[in-house]
């Protein structure tokens, strides 16, 4: 047996899972009275409790989404909030021995002491862990779960707090804003740049549950800061479902990065919603990765709200088998002389499915503005599929928008000049895949890069050619 089949023999690399330790759940099913019971054991302010129980009524009364990935679930049959610690910890001993077994063998404590300003772990639905480099927090930077920074930084979080993606924005931002828990609260002051990433890292651990991170990022005038996200599961019969908001407000002249790896389980719906609003010669980055869960509906956006805002995404799909990946960009411009790129790269075998689904906005006052558009898919066998989903809208007569799209097979020259050299066939269309996807690993941290191939070589192993 060859050691690439060896590779692809093992079991999903996160799939173990623990015995479930929680000491508070708030029971299987969704009702006004879970809402009020998360919001006390939080002991939150009154205006939150009136926050969620507000989103908990619209949540009833939207309708699914009625495009992409059909979603049938019965929202009565999850569980809604597990806590599994009293109160998050900074030191690393005091972390429950489950739970830090856990995240020691998803290597966050190496990764924390190697390459990172600062690290937050959330377990089921509340951040465990969590710590910061002196020099980071000297800097003035506040970096904390984002229940934290509701109450230590109630002025701050109650500023910038649902300003982006409003209740109603869809069915999964209105849940979230009933039923969040933690998430990363991040304020970056005027000026600061940050050199080494901030990272947090989600885990599910439990079968039908949900968890509903928060994240709310500010990044004043001038500031700078990369934030990167990882999550994994593991593997059951019966699904979970993740469904997260993610604000960041790039204030003048801020440079912020997104960095994440979406590699859930097979068994995880994840219905995520991520939006930047960018002012005056701000400049938002999204990196963003798609390799696990049966379904993705995901679009980070960006609303280039100030003159001369920039907006980014690189987006990669991987759609394997059973796997819906259903995702892309939204760029709405509103001020002028503001320019966005959309980068997308989808690679679909095994019957896998891999959509783009794009959104292009020049608004009235975005004149003189650009839009670049950029998608690219690589199917590797007959029995797989990916659609080229744009909207672009131009709303005044001094913008344009470039867009540009191909679908495209596994190029047989390359792969018979590969195999004349020696190389198997298979590790041929391992080596063009990894090409294919350059744009996107390219821009990540090395260490980053390094684990999402392996991962993506992992997922193609035994399944092409």
């Amino acid at each position: 047996m060859s050691e690439d089949k060896k590779f692809l023999d093992e079991e999903y690399k996160y799939g173990f899972h623990d015995v479930d330790t929680s000491i508070l759940k708030t029971g299987v099913g969704l009702s006004e009275d879970v809402i009020r019971a998360i919001s006390s054991y939080k002991q939150e302010p009154e205006w939150m409790l009136e926050f969620r129980l507000k989103a908990f009524h619209i949540f009833e009364k939207m309708p699914m989404p009625n495009f992409g990935p059909k979603i049938d679930m019965d929202f009565n049959s999850y569980t809604y909030f597990t806590r599994m610690t009293e109160g998050e910890k900074t030191s690393w001993e005091d972390v429950p021995e489950t739970v830090k077994n856990t995240f020691q063998r998803l290597g966050i404590p190496e990764a924390e002491q190697k390459y990172l300003s600062g690290v937050s772990t959330q377990y089921e639905s509340e951040v465990v862990y969590h710590n910061m480099l002196e020099e980071v927090r000297e800097k003035g930077v506040i970096f904390l779960s984002t229940d934290m920074g509701l109450k230590l930084f109630p002025e701050i979080f109650k500023k910038y707090f649902a300003t982006v993606i409003p209740i109603a924005d869809n069915k999964f931002a209105a849940l979230n804003s009933a039923c969040w828990s933690g998430g990363s609260f991040i304020y970056v002051p005027k000026g600061v740049h940050l050199e080494k990433p901030l990272q947090s890292y989600f885990r599910i651990n439990n079968e039908k549950t949900g968890q509903f991170e928060r994240t709310l990022i500010i990044a004043d005038e001038g500031a700078d800061i990369h934030y990167v996200e990882g999550c994994t599961a593991p593997i059951y019969s019966k699904e979970s479902f993740h469904t997260g908001v993610v604000e960041i407000v790039v204030l003048k002249g801020a440079h912020v990065r997104y960095s994440t790896i979406q590699n859930w389980s097979t068994n995880i719906l994840n219905l995520v919603t991520q939006r930047a609003r960018v002012e005056e010669d701000g400049f938002m980055e999204w990196v963003d990765g798609n390799i696990g869960s049966s379904i993705t509906m995901k679009y980070p956006a960006c609303i280039l709200h100030g003159d001369r805002s920039k907006g980014t995404v690189i987006t990669i799909a991987v759609g394997n088998k059973g796997q819906f990946q259903d995702s892309g960009a939204r760029m709405i411009h509103q001020g002028k002389d503001t320019s966005s790129t959309i980068i997308s790269k989808s690679v679909v075998h095994n019957g896998g499915v891999a959509n783009f689904r794009g959104t292009v906005r020049m608004e009235k006052g975005a004149t003189n503005s650009k839009a670049h558009v950029e998608c690219d898919t690589l199917i590797l066998d007959e029995y797989s599929k990916s659609d080229t989903i744009p909207t672009n809208e131009i709303r005044n007569a001094d913008s344009y928008i470039e867009h540009e799209a191909t679908v495209s097979k596994i190029n047989e020259d390359q792969l018979f000049y590969l195999m004349s050299r020696g190389i198997s066939r298979e590790n041929a269309m391992q080596m063009i895949v990894m090409g294919f996807i350059e744009p996107f690993a390219k821009e990540l941290p090395m260490e980053y890069a390094v684990e999402l191939n392996q991962l993506i070589k992992m997922d193609m192993t035994g399944s092409v050619g």
